[in-house]
């Protein structure tokens, strides 16, 4: 899923290239995308973009007479930028934004579409859309520590909470961790004011150096390449290779549709996360350190 690194990038690109422009066609091939019918999408051609910004994990387009197109990505979901005449592809084009400069295109692959736009009117319909996660990089270290201890739950499921923070997905959550050196499954309630101020600097400078690095990989073009596994991660998607501070296998936790890697010895004391299904499975067999997880191996 693009997350605040992939939708801030997104955005600049979007800007110098629609904001200002008029929508003079907007073409919804998928009747799962649209989420809203009032006001319709046709109301917006004919209109001019006045600003692009980002809500979350989500774009917005905002026209005259306050009126939003409001893109969610969600897990497959990418845009593209294409000539003006640009065909919509016929099995993942979901959408297609028509300007006289150029077309915005819309897919998703796989057959789960979980993308929406939604177009509301005014401010507050707006608002109804924003989950009301806290913003990191504009948050003091107070502001932090009141949302990240706001519930009891685990580090993974609170960076990942949209309520509780804001455009932190699943990829960045791991990395932030990693930086943190803190393990996903500790209890935010358990945290000590060190290990809150540590996650507070990893997650902005996460952030952060994952924004330039990708703005720097689109260059002046429009991003293609956006994936949530990218080369230079430091244990995210990298299950079983070495961490590149310890060296040490990163290890994963699985579950539904999603996983959670982490590097034991940074970030475990080098214990390892029982996975829930497979520790059912396996019950006393399960490996608990990084030591037994070798030794089995070798037998």
């Amino acid at each position: 899923m693009p997350e605040l690194p992939d939708i801030t990038v997104y955005i600049e690109r979007l800007r110098p290239r629609i904001q200002g422009q008029v929508l003079d066609k907007a073409e919804v091939a998928s009747p799962f995308l649209l989420r809203t019918v009032e006001p319709p999408v046709s109301e917006l051609e004919g209109r001019r973009i006045e600003d692009v910004s980002r809500l979350g994990k989500r774009i917005v387009w905002r026209f005259d007479d306050a009126i939003y197109l409001v893109i969610h990505l969600m897990i497959a979901g990418r845009l593209h930028w294409k000539p003006p005449a640009a065909k919509l592809p016929a099995k993942i084009g979901l959408a297609a934004f028509r300007f006289a400069v150029g077309t915005l295109t819309l897919t998703e692959a796989g057959s789960k579409k979980r993308a929406s736009l939604h177009v509301v009117r005014g401010r507050e319909a707006l608002a109804a859309l924003d989950p009301g996660g806290l913003d990191v990089l504009t948050a003091d270290l107070g502001a932090f520590a009141v949302a990240l201890t706001r519930e009891s739950h685990t580090l993974k499921r609170a960076l990942t909470d949209p309520r509780l923070f804001s455009g932190i997905g699943n990829a960045y959550s791991d990395e932030i961790l990693h930086a943190a050196r803190l393990s996903p499954l500790a209890l935010t309630g358990r945290l000590d004011g060190e290990e809150i101020a540590r996650l507070f600097q990893a997650t902005r400078t996460t952030l952060v150096d994952w924004t330039v690095k990708l703005r720097r990989d689109a260059g002046d073009g429009f991003p293609e390449k956006v994936t949530a596994f990218r080369d230079g991660m430091a244990v995210h998607g990298r299950f079983g290779q070495p961490c590149p501070l310890c060296g040490s296998a990163v290890q994963r936790i699985v579950y539904a549709e999603n996983e959670t890697n982490y590097c034991p010895a940074c970030q475990t004391g080098g214990r390892l996360l029982a996975d829930r299904s497979l520790s059912r499975l396996l019950k006393d067999d399960w490996p608990r350190t990084l030591d037994e997880l070798e030794e089995r191996r070798g037998k």
